[in-house]
């Protein structure tokens, strides 16, 4: 019998990427509807996006 195993999350498996490093980028939040209402600036900062912490990390690392 084969070794049940845990499915990948697809809501967090479409918001993250592993980078080659093994860090995990993240987008920003408030980035991807409803923007219009946000100043072009803080669009401009949301696009570039950070890494994932180790806090953050623990939390999702069943789900990943």
């Amino acid at each position: 019998m084969a070794k049940k195993t845990q499915k990948t999350h697809n809501g967090i498996s479409k918001v993250l990427k592993v980078r080659p490093s093994g860090k995990i980028k993240i987008g920003c939040p408030a980035s991807r509807h409803n923007t219009g209402k946000q100043t072009t600036k803080l669009n401009r900062k949301k696009r570039s996006g950070s890494t994932l912490s180790r806090a953050d990390y623990n939390r999702l690392k069943d789900f990943i």
